[in-house]
């Protein structure tokens, strides 16, 4: 069963993710991988909201 997707838990580890990179304490070395995190987030992200937007369109064609 597919898991499905939460848009806020998203934000909110998009959120944390900023928060992260913009302490000085972090690593160099863990940004790679926040920021590769962060661009499958937003990714996913854009995908459901062009998928909201898509059956907004349908509705309102009604």
């Amino acid at each position: 069963m597919e898991k499905k997707f939460d848009y806020d838990a998203a934000v909110a580890e998009l959120e944390a993710i900023a928060a992260k990179v913009e302490d000085p304490k972090t690593a160099v070395e863990d940004m790679e991988k926040m920021i590769r995190r962060s661009a499958e987030l937003v990714a996913a992200c854009r995908g459901y909201l062009r998928g909201v937007r898509e059956k907004v369109d349908e509705i309102e064609k009604c």
